[in-house]
């Protein structure tokens, strides 16, 4: 499949701050491209560069054959932006915003189709303020699609939304896709970019540590098991973290984490029931997406910060 979106050694600094550092990835048409990251890793400004919202200090891109800055009227014809703090007035109706900003471009899609297609037929009258907040996000969508862009750019699409919107918007945005039109998405919600993503480019520190299918990047971690239980006795942790079957123990609560070699369960459940302790809500996990996000992005927040620019 052609690139419809190529971004070649991108740099940005704020002063001293290295935001984006050589930051390279293309992006194919018709799939949902997704960029993750720890927050101040450099994520939005490298997709503000590509919108063209931001100068690059150096690098090149090129989006549907078009530089995002010398042919920025052009490129907003075709390119429809989702922002990630997108807000309207509190009074303005659905279906006003729709029409709004449908003039704003040559061939816009028809309100009406496109706010039943979205779910928002129902609230074409409804106040801004008055949404929900999923209400809101497939407003902000729809916003993205009324000029019938090829490629859409979606920001954090689904924070702070409850589970079912989330899941609701997850729906939507395959149904985008569907309608031919490709996906540059921004999250940091692991299963978000796995259930949406057909590759993905992890951003640390500025800079690409990974680029590939959410699969592939979940093969990359070390086989193992994560184990999960609630042990019917107190115990001390040495009691597994000296098998050799096991690299890691911690406690949720009162929830134990066993990680370990695909042989971890029989040597934990072979332990335990030799001290009479019962491993109550047992649950087995192979490695996925986030255990690849983990090890490649450094784990927790303080050592992001060591490596952050």
């Amino acid at each position: 499949m052609p690139a419809v979106i190529e971004v070649r050694n991108l740099h940005k600094r704020y002063g001293p701050h290295v935001a984006v550092d050589d930051v390279s990835f293309a992006v194919e048409q018709g799939e949902i491209f997704g960029i993750l990251g720890p927050n101040g890793a450099g994520k939005t400004t490298t997709v503000e560069c590509v919108e063209g919202l931001r100068t690059p200090d150096r690098g090149e891109i090129d989006v549907l054959g078009l530089d995002p800055r010398r042919d920025r009227a052009e490129l907003t014809q075709r390119l429809g932006v989702q922002l990630q703090d997108g807000q309207l007035p509190d009074r303005l109706r659905v279906g006003e915003a729709l029409r709004l900003y449908g003039s704003f471009y040559r061939r816009p899609a028809d309100p009406a189709a496109l706010a039943d297609a979205l779910g928002l037929a129902g609230a074409q009258r409804t106040p801004y303020a008055a949404l929900s907040g999923g209400q809101k996000q497939r407003l902000s969508i729809a916003l993205a699609l009324i000029g019938s862009p090829e490629v859409a750019v979606l920001d954090e699409l689904t924070t702070g939304l409850d589970p079912q919107a989330r899941r609701d918007t997850w729906d939507l945005i395959q149904d985008v896709r569907a309608r031919g039109v490709t996906i540059l998405l921004v999250t940091h919600f692991m299963a978000e970019a796995e259930r949406l993503c057909d590759r993905v480019a992890v951003i640390d520190g500025g800079r690409v540590v990974a680029l590939d299918s959410p699969a592939a990047l979940a093969e990359r971690v070390q086989g193992g098991q994560r184990i999960r239980f609630r042990p019917s006795v107190p115990f001390e942790d040495a009691l597994l973290t000296d098998l050799p079957d096991v690299t890691g123990l911690t406690r949720q609560g009162d929830v134990v984490v066993v990680t370990g070699t695909d042989n971890a369960l029989g040597a934990v459940t072979s332990v335990l029931a030799r001290h009479d302790i019962a491993a109550d809500h047992l649950r087995v996990e192979q490695a996925g997406l986030e255990d690849a996000f983990v090890a490649l992005t450094g784990g927790d927040e303080k050592t992001r910060r060591r490596r952050t620019p």
